[in-house]
């Protein structure tokens, strides 16, 4: 990588996304864009490691998080719990960016305190945050200065506190949830145990999870005693708790405490696991030996986290689109939880992931970015999706750190269908790939899927949009393991997705999980030209693509603060992209390189980027969504978008000048000519978006609008020419579509052959 190329981590800023969206007024097509959903990014700004296991943040039980000032909000701008950023202490384990997942953790809250226990719960304000990846402080009005890092499967806290007779730092085993109607966590069983010298344990079962800890702490001469019920139990070195009821819970837990002068400072380490508390402790032991500490475990985690982001390098770009471009990057690694050896519903070692929460969102854009940053985490999450199969009897529409059915099959089907198959064309050796297909094969008829194997149809019309490409990802594992029969029958089912569309070139009415016929209607699907003639043909499909963004529209009012008068009913019925709010929309822009229009994608995709992303606390449009609308924004930055299940990028004018890209263990470059620096945001009135001119693949001319996944992963040079004006680049070959496919081209592969540079 070029040593003149910017290095963009100490650009990120956690906080961004963690407060209502405060985005400067829209111009031009972004000012047509209606936003329904909630207003605000419900990230944490707490301290985080690259796809690990544990985080930890500030806890005022707002949100979806724990950290912040709201109460639920599922459309419009958030309500207000609070006035201002407070901590009752600091938890483990949050979402990023999820709405309403009825899971919210906050595990295991640590208080530290000159005040008597009975001010356990109290919120204390937060002043002087700071928060960098790995990494949380804020001092708390009664003047501790506090500090979090965490590892994989680890916390440090450090904590320095001003003179006092009684200080002590509080660990509540009992507390879990939110501040919210229904949301509050309660342990079912709980063990915890002081082990003497600093060192203690315990285990809670939440949501069916045995989680466990040991932790020690480094404040010699401190006593360190069990608590129930705010009163200490003098004498007491174990707590156990055989079943817990919500109307029987009293808060329990461990505290550390002693004088100390001005500017003590105490540390608490703590080790996590769902397989008990020994491997909780060899968790702490392996991560931290020794004498090891806060600042060892933070600079093993910004080593980490710079491992990321060595292999994402730009060149130019505003101070601002910088910083907004880290900060979505950051985001987009935080989720999903990678856990090794750590299932705790089946015995043997192996990777173990949660938070693919949801799917629906992720499948699109953050997984293809997880796996281009690391395949090799990438094939383990798929071996991972492919177990749960093999322990629970179905494959995930989401996954959570929680025992039950609650899988999200309200939003979709057949999602891990999608992403096996970007694996399997991938060549990554996670799964067993013969008996993933099984899975694969018998997954299709689960949830609405008997009724599509029956009728090949089925309402809530957009599954049957997911159970076709299913199918049809389905077909291509088929396909390539050599079961042509099988790949033949699964493909004639996959082509039932036309019975979703009606006569006017959109889906049929039907019910729609937080959206509608319009949002849905342009995903991007293996057979697009047979979509687009659907439609009317290319014409025809363009007018209906520029009427659902916009062109030429009026500027729209977004919505306020709950409750809604008539401007909710008003626009819907506007039936508008709804920009990056909602996640039915994010591929949308794409459909128009379809269409011969890649121009189109250039102007939708720039005023996006310009007036959807910013800096500051309020810089997202909507929920974050695990880091789906964050991914988003790192692939449209550089001129790429992935198309889930069809080892496909397109291609579009990038944000930044040049990239230096470590793409599947190759170097991959882009890199521009006529590019012109743009603001966002305020800074970028009056700024036109670039169309590609010309591209060449490795010193050869790329007449088409994509390059192969297999291209991304393998290395290359991808050389853009830009200027003011379309041009007619790419708009006679469009990318693939399974009905152009030629009887002698059946593999998954080779279909993509006739099409390269």
């Amino acid at each position: 990588m070029s040593s003149n190329l910017s290095r963009i981590l100490d650009s990120v800023d956690p906080f961004i996304g963690t407060a209502a969206t405060d985005l400067p007024a829209a111009q031009g097509l972004a000012a047509s864009w209606w936003w329904p959903k909630a207003q605000v990014g419900n990230t944490h700004p707490g301290a985080c490691y690259p796809l690990g296991m544990v985080s930890a943040c500030a806890c005022s039980g707002a949100y979806p998080t724990g950290y912040g000032l709201y109460g639920i909000s599922t459309e419009g701008a958030p309500t207000r719990m609070y006035d201002d950023y407070l901590a009752s202490g600091f938890t483990h384990f949050q979402q990023s960016g999820t709405g309403a997942i009825r899971k919210y953790y906050n595990y295991f809250r640590v208080t530290p305190m000159i005040e008597p226990l009975d001010s356990l719960g109290n919120r204390w304000r937060l002043r002087d945050e700071e928060a960098s990846p790995g990494y949380y402080a804020a001092t708390l009005e009664n003047g501790i200065r506090c500090e979090l890092t965490v590892g994989a499967k680890t916390a440090v806290h450090r904590y320095t506190f001003p003179e006092s007779s009684s200080s002590r730092v509080v660990l509540d085993f009992s507390y879990g949830g939110l501040a919210i109607e229904h949301g509050t966590t309660v342990p079912l069983r709980a063990g915890i145990e002081s082990l003497g010298q600093g060192s203690a344990q315990g285990t809670v079962v939440m949501e069916g999870i045995p989680l466990s800890v040991y932790l020690d702490t480094d404040a010699p001469g401190w006593r360190q005693l069990v608590w129930y019920d705010r009163r200490r139990v003098d004498g007491g070195t174990r707590l156990d708790f055989d079943y817990i009821r919500r109307t029987t819970l009293r808060p329990f837990g461990l505290m550390f405490m002693g004088p100390t002068r001005a500017g003590q400072v105490v540390e608490i380490r703590m080790g996590f696991s769902m397989r008990g508390t020994e491997q909780a402790r060899r968790n702490l032991e392996q991560a931290l030996p020794g004498e090891a500490g806060f600042d060892q475990a933070l600079a093993d985690t910004r080593e980490a986290w710079s491992d990321y982001f060595s292999q994402v390098e730009v060149q130019g770009g505003t101070p601002e689109r910088r910083q907004v471009f880290a900060t979505s990057l950051y985001h987009s690694l935080i989720k999903p939880c990678f856990a090794q050896d750590e299932s705790p519903f089946w015995p043997s070692k192996g990777p173990f992931v949660f938070d693919i929460a949801t799917m629906w969102d992720m499948y699109k854009t953050q997984f293809p970015l997880l796996t281009a940053l690391n395949p090799a985490k990438g094939a383990d999450m798929l071996e991972a999706i492919v177990r749960i199969a093999e322990e629970e009897g179905n494959l995930p529409i989401g996954y959570r750190m929680a025992r039950g059915s609650d899988r999200f099959f309200r939003q979709a089907s057949a999602l891990a269908h999608t992403v096996l198959a970007d694996g399997f064309q991938l060549g990554l050796e996670g799964p067993e790939w013969d008996w993933a297909l099984v899975h694969m094969q018998d997954d299709l008829r689960r949830g609405y899927g008997e009724d599509f194997t029956e009728r090949g149809v089925v309402h809530p019309i957009s599954h049957t949009l997911d159970l076709a490409t299913g199918y049809w990802c389905t077909a291509i594992v088929a396909r390539g393991l050599g079961d042509l029969k099988l790949a033949d029958e699964l493909e004639a089912k996959a082509r039932n997705w036309i019975n979703a569309f009606g006569p006017d070139g959109l889906l049929r009415d039907s019910s729609f999980y937080e959206g509608g016929r319009w949002n849905y209607s342009f995903r991007l699907l293996y057979d697009m030209a047979a979509r687009i003639d659907l439609a009317g043909g290319d014409k025809e499909f363009t007018a209906i693509l520029d009427r659902f963004f916009g062109f030429g529209a009026d500027p729209v009012v977004q919505l306020g603060t709950p409750p809604f008068g008539t401007e909710f009913a008003i626009g819907l019925d506007l039936d508008r992209f709804e920009g990056l709010n909602n996640e039915p929309d994010m591929e949308a822009p794409w459909a128009y390189h379809y269409a011969g229009r890649p121009d189109r994608t250039a102007e939708v995709v720039h005023a996006a980027l310009t007036y959807q992303f910013g800096t500051g606390r309020g810089g997202l449009v909507g929920n974050d969504d695990s880091g789906a609308l964050s991914s988003w924004y790192v692939w449209a930055s550089l001129g790429l978008f992935p198309v889930a299940g069809q080892n496909l990028f397109l291609v579009n004018a990038p944000a930044f000048a040049e990239a230096r890209l470590r793409f599947g263990g190759n170097d991959f470059e882009v890199v521009t000519t006529g590019h012109t620096e743009s603001g966002i945001g305020e800074d970028a009135r009056g700024a036109a978006p670039r169309y590609v001119q010309s591209a060449r693949f490795d010193g050869k001319p790329l007449d088409r609008s994509f390059i192969t996944g297999t291209q991304l992963h393998g290395g290359g040079r991808l050389e853009i020419e830009l200027g003011a004006h379309p041009s007619d680049w790419a708009t006679q070959t469009r990318p693939p579509s399974a009905s152009d496919r030629t009887d002698h081209a059946r593999d998954a592969g080779a279909r993509f052959q006739e099409f390269l540079p």
